[in-house]
């Protein structure tokens, strides 16, 4: 059996796809990505072992102009070219998670009598999958009701952090990063892209914490690496996380936006947060946390209000171990199930029913 995967742009779309597509190897499945040159996808695809296949990328134009007037064409030439890769990869079933790409993939697929599955991650989901809803076999989402029709499963996470052992990998995860053993550790990062505000409060916060007894290790993200950052003793910084199972290990608590695979993935591995939700786009940021926040495993703080003072205030509570542990488990207990084996079941009974 073959598959096709489409997601691209950002980890949050990426990275799901590449969990799907470890379930579906483990299963005997041979794998191809789509994506296009611009997106993440040209490193996060790669490193995980996996063939990417590129199309051009359709923005959609926000207003009138010329870019809006050639669109439909754009369009039919993307969707010509995700058709023409499914057939010479001979592709039994298309799976989409979002983006620009995912769309031309469901049309492509759509135009060549290919199923399509989808995962829906986001609360408020995007106009490729709204589209890719209504072409599809199968239907996933992370919120319930994100998509008319869908089954909710959650997000896929990686195996590594469905099983996490840290106690056990407490140890390497001190030695690469250069932490100290007896001080808790907070965990500052703001998604695959970063997030500059983040980072600004973050820094002014962490000089309290770490005269608390702290440490810190805080990712400013790949494009923020000219902010200005800590030169005190138990803050390590760096760009990128590439290693996150070992963050996670070590990792008490965190301070994070709160991106659908953030939530989830915290939530596998029972890491409490405090989330600062993105104030751009349609508000699906504070929904993607709000049920790990009522559970008790989670605390938001608006963006407009993230002040360093505001930080402290809240981060409170978690300064006592024992209300960290307990919402520790709220976090885990609000955590998804395998959503990369359920969707993989699924992809394999539409392929072997063609």
């Amino acid at each position: 059996m073959k598959v096709a995967l489409a997601g691209g742009g950002t980890a949050g779309h990426i990275e799901p796809a590449m969990n799907v597509a470890d379930a579906l190897v483990a299963r005997g499945v041979d794998v191809v990505a789509i994506g296009t040159e611009r997106g993440l996808e040209q490193k996060l695809v790669p490193e995980r072992g996996y063939r990417l296949r590129d199309i051009p990328p359709i923005p959609m134009p926000r207003s009138l102009s010329v870019d809006l007037l050639t669109l439909p064409y754009r369009v039919l030439g993307s969707v010509r070219q995700a058709s023409a890769i499914l057939l010479q990869e001979r592709a039994d079933v298309v799976v989409g998670f979002g983006g620009y790409v995912s769309l031309s993939a469901y049309l492509g697929a759509r135009r060549i009598g290919v199923p399509v599955v989808v995962h829906e991650a986001n609360a408020r989901p995007g106009l490729a999958n709204r589209i890719g809803a209504l072409l599809a076999a199968a239907v996933f989402d992370t919120v319930p009701g994100s998509l008319r029709g869908a089954r909710t499963v959650g997000i896929p996470v990686r195996g590594n952090l469905r099983n996490l052992d840290k106690a056990a990998l407490r140890p390497d995860a001190l030695s690469y990063f250069g932490l100290s053993a007896d001080r808790p550790t907070l965990l500052v990062f703001g998604g695959s892209q970063g997030a500059r505000r983040l980072n600004d409060m973050v820094v002014a916060f962490a000089a309290d914490l770490i005269a608390e007894g702290w440490q810190v290790l805080h990712a400013v993200g790949i494009k923020n690496e000219d902010q200005r950052v800590l030169d005190l003793p138990h803050y390590v910084c760096l760009p990128y996380i590439d290693r996150m199972d070992l963050a996670y290990a070590i990792a008490d608590a965190a301070v994070t936006r709160a991106g659908a695979l953030t939530v989830a993935e915290l939530g596998v591995v029972g890491l409490p947060a405090i989330y600062v939700p993105l104030p751009i786009g349609n508000g699906e940021q504070r929904l993607n946390a709000a049920a790990m926040v009522a559970a008790g495993g989670g605390m938001v703080i608006d963006d407009a209000t993230c002040t360093p003072e505001r930080l402290i205030e809240v981060f409170q509570p978690w300064r006592d171990a024992d209300a960290r542990a307990r919402a520790s488990a709220a976090a885990r207990q609000a955590g998804s199930g395998d959503a990369a084996a359920t969707i993989a079941d699924t992809i394999m009974s539409l392929g072997t029913s063609r």
